[in-house]
């Protein structure tokens, strides 16, 4: 009898894998619920474009079967703080970051990486999709809420052979939409995750030894930071 364990014995899915510390658990995630991850990350002109690296460790720390970065240069469009040259807010309160969509949204991003990603599971033959959306502790992106993904799902099912001629009703999974992010450090923690491996900041520099810093100031090093807190523990991530 083979190994049910084994990625070949297991339904495959597509992760998106950003490399930040919510799409690591959802990975993990993936795996803890039977499924064969595929990790996909995307360099779509991100000024913090050394999250790929991050991407990189985690998808083979935690067993993707294979992990793809595709290039969809969203900064071709502009009219976000992650892709064109305008400040990125720094700290602001936790009242003040979930208050209206900032600037630091990406238009379509969402919807643009899940169609990706919807065609890699059709050739997949999977119809299943994960990524690491979430709607407690999150910055006010319209592209992280349920309702978008449930549109979604109706739309995978109409624009797909699968969906169309099969049947093949798509999901995507949101395994921590309602987690806040201590919640999310805390389940990472129960799945095995070393969150050193990841990278959140949306602002981050070299330090005189050459590595990566964290700010410690935008919106996404705040939510994290308080997250650790919140649960108990050190964020291991090294900080300017």
């Amino acid at each position: 009898m083979g190994d049910p364990t084994a990625p070949a014995s297991r339904p495959p899915a597509v992760c998106l894998v950003s490399g930040g510390m919510d799409s690591a658990v959802v990975l993990a995630e993936a795996r803890e619920q039977g499924f064969a991850p595929h990790a996909l990350s995307f360099r779509y002109g991100q000024r913090h474009a050394v999250e790929l690296e991050a991407a990189a460790r985690v998808a083979e720390a935690l067993g993707a079967v294979e992990h793809r970065t595709v290039t969809v240069d969203l900064s071709a469009l502009g009219g976000s703080a992650l892709t064109d040259a305008m400040e990125v807010p720094k700290d602001r309160s936790r009242d003040v970051i979930g208050e209206g969509v900032p600037v630091t949204y990406v238009p379509a991003r969402n919807a643009v990486f899940l169609a990706v990603a919807l065609g890699w599971a059709e050739v997949l033959g999977s119809t299943d999709l994960f990524v690491g959306v979430n709607a407690v502790d999150y910055s006010g992106y319209p592209d992280c809420r349920p309702a978008f993904l449930r549109a979604f799902e109706t739309l995978a099912t109409l624009a797909t052979a699968a969906g169309a001629e099969e049947g093949a009703a798509f999901r995507v999974h949101a395994p921590l939409m309602e987690l806040s992010k201590a919640g999310i450090v805390l389940r990472g923690h129960e799945l095995g995750v070393d969150f050193g491996l990841t990278h959140t900041c949306y602002d981050p520099m070299h330090g005189p030894d050459g590595r990566v810093l964290a700010c410690g100031r935008c919106d996404a090093c705040h939510l994290r930071l308080d997250g650790f807190r919140e649960a108990g523990f050190e964020d291991p991530v090294p900080y300017a």
